[in-house]
């Protein structure tokens, strides 16, 4: 059975997936995530950093074995918002061809949009139209559409760009919370209009900020994709998510048992971002995926 392999470089996050494509979907044989923050200061500098790039390096290292271990056929690695936004991409490009073997592909946000609505719309039995929110570190995609895009757009607000630009302070200050508000706010305004968010039936989050969310709101002891996947939170509880998430310092979030090391940080302003969502969609609820851009990735690279 033929195996591909599909990488997902983010803002904050690397992750892979080796699949097999099956009847009903896609068959996992690898799926990892690391956090190497590759944007780290990028909204102030726009450049990577020489330390981001390293951490990067070493994680694709360790993804290459894998790959070659399990004989995957096909490899495609996306990145996405840090790359765009960096004056320094070539030195990126050019690690990751020496380590990796293939070019990366730096996708504009919409066909970052795209991927993201194809990895999260198989299997999933919901009302459409659907609105696919994809909340990564540096940007934010918003897809309106059924069985395919209607129209999509990426925003730049993203967990590690707000955080960054916005909420110094830990935990951050009521003035620096509404700050972030009114930046993200704007965006989604923006973002919801050009896509026509509001014919949309269901909204659907993806990537870690909602996951965790949504982890938290189910008041799981471990992180189990089986239970969050495709499970659906409600407004008030995003809502009392978001208001603890604001509350906390990073070490209180570090304490709650589904909490990734690597999002502690940043987490409270993926929360508002999703909670601001909701507040501006009218959406009553948010249902969670686990299957997202990487999954669109790999589905790419299948036939």
């Amino acid at each position: 059975m033929k195996r591909v392999a599909a990488i997902d470089c983010g803002t904050n996050s690397i992750r892979l997936l080796i699949a097999s494509p099956g009847p009903d979907g896609l068959v996992d044989i690898v799926r990892r995530m690391e956090i190497v923050r590759l944007g780290q200061g990028v909204d102030r500098t726009g450049r990577l950093a020489p330390e981001a790039l390293e951490r990067t390096r070493v994680a694709l290292a360790s993804y290459a074995a894998q790959i070659a271990e399990h004989e995957a056929s096909r490899v495609r690695m996306v990145a996405t918002s840090a790359t765009r936004d960096a004056s320094n991409a070539d030195e990126f490009r050019v690690m990751v061809k020496e380590t990796l073997g293939v070019e990366p592909e730096v996708v504009t946000g919409d066909e970052e949009a795209r991927l993201s609505f194809t990895g999260a719309v198989r299997g999933l039995s919901a009302e459409a139209p659907y609105l696919v929110v994809d909340i990564g570190g540096g940007s934010t995609e918003f897809v309106v559409g059924a069985s395919t895009v209607d129209s999509a757009i990426s925003v730049d607000i993203g967990c590690v760009r707000m955080t960054e630009r916005h909420l110094h302070t830990d935990p951050p200050g009521s003035a620096e919370v509404t700050a972030a508000t009114a930046d993200i706010t704007a965006a989604v305004d923006r973002a919801l209009a050009a896509v026509d968010g509001g014919r949309a039936a269901t909204l659907v989050g993806l990537a870690g900020s909602v996951t965790t969310v949504a982890a938290i709101a189910l008041g799981l002891t471990s992180y189990q994709p089986e239970r969050i996947h495709h499970a659906r939170i409600s407004y008030d509880d995003v809502a009392a998510v978001t208001a603890r998430m604001l509350e906390s310092t990073t070490e209180q979030r570090l304490a709650i048992p589904v909490m990734h090391p690597g999002r502690a940080d940043v987490f409270a302003a993926g929360a508002l971002i999703l909670r601001t969502i909701m507040d501006r969609s009218g959406m009553s609820s948010v249902v969670a995926s686990e299957h997202d851009i990487l999954d669109g990735i790999a589905w790419s690279i299948t036939s």
